[in-house]
């Protein structure tokens, strides 16, 4: 699946389009993953390699996250993320899509997960 827009006009791609896109090689940076949903939902399961940023902080936090990388945005199911999403948008982040069934579809179709406590560092932005 590429990209398409969902009824509301944002940018959705599914949870195998994520992966391969955060797995390919180029020239250009890597998206980021940003999971949107509450600690507690990060904790019981989420997709390796996250950007922990629960909706709950997003709108104070959402600045720092670069505008000039790609980002895919996840939560659960997709709700949270279309939200978060448009709202990059309408603050002026050209590059965020989101990811369609969440990360109930990411763990569904097997791809990567980790469960427990993050690690130490572990859902931080990466250093720039």
């Amino acid at each position: 699946m590429t990209e398409r827009l969902d009824p509301n006009g944002t940018p959705t791609i599914d949870v195998v389009e994520a992966d391969r896109r955060r797995r390919a090689e180029g020239d250009g940076p890597r998206p980021l993953l940003v999971d949107v949903r509450e600690l507690d939902e990060i904790f019981a399961v989420r997709a390796e390699d996250v950007v922990v940023m629960p909706m709950s902080q997003f709108g104070q936090r959402f600045r720092e996250l670069p505008d000039d990388q790609p980002l895919m945005i996840i939560c659960a199911s997709g709700g949270r993320s279309a939200k978060a999403t448009a709202f990059l948008a309408a603050n002026g982040y050209r590059d965020a899509v989101n990811v369609a069934g969440g990360t109930h579809a990411w763990e569904s179709r097997g791809l990567p997960v980790r469960r427990g406590p993050l690690a130490p560092g572990e859902g931080d932005l990466p250093a720039r």
